[in-house]
């Protein structure tokens, strides 16, 4: 690669980074079941909430947002007990504002029902799975020294890749990219 020199793959492998810190730890903001008004009774279970639910990443730090007519229904966050039972008489949290929004503090799941008399009993409840974040970018601790494992010993694992050209990229432990021509 005449013309290309460290100090510019440097720069793309700073700016790599970059791009990647920011794209794996942005919070987002989901309408709850992909779209507004869809905090209603469902009209089949493939409409069901859960479903949608289920094919969706939740993270620490994302917000849901229920649009919904406060004058006929309100959100509840219950326990798995009350969610189970469709009991709305002790939630965890009332909100009854039409634009209620959720700031996903925690990992685990959160339960929600309709506070509408009957609507959780015909399927308009909610489970959301937040997973719990990453501690780490994916690369293997270094094994400890001999002797102070009881354990077998944990092989370290190399996060290199080829690339075509002769040109190989290595994801350093700090999440910098080094690239050797």
């Amino acid at each position: 690669m005449a013309g290309f020199s460290s100090s510019k793959a440097l720069s793309y492998s700073s700016l790599l980074v970059v791009f990647l810190l920011f794209s794996f730890s942005e919070a987002r903001e989901f309408a709850v079941g992909g779209k507004n008004g869809s905090w209603a009774v469902p009209s089949s279970e493939s409409q069901s909430l859960n479903k949608w639910a289920e094919s969706t990443r939740f993270r620490v730090g994302d917000t849901l947002v229920w649009k919904y007519d406060s004058a006929k229904d309100s959100v509840l966050r219950v326990t798995k007990e009350d969610y189970t039972n469709c009991n709305a008489s002790n939630p965890i949290e009332q909100y009854k504002d039409g634009e209620t929004k959720l700031h996903l503090d925690q990992p685990g799941p959160y339960y929600f029902i309709s506070g509408t008399k009957g609507h959780c009993e015909k399927g308009q409840k909610l489970v959301v799975v937040v997973m719990t974040p990453r501690k780490h970018l994916g690369i293997s601790p270094a094994p400890s020294p001999a002797g102070e494992v009881d354990g077998p010993a944990v092989a370290p694992t190399s996060g290199a890749t080829s690339l075509q050209g002769g040109g190989l990229l290595t994801l350093v432990a700090l999440g910098v990219f080094t690239l050797w021509f």
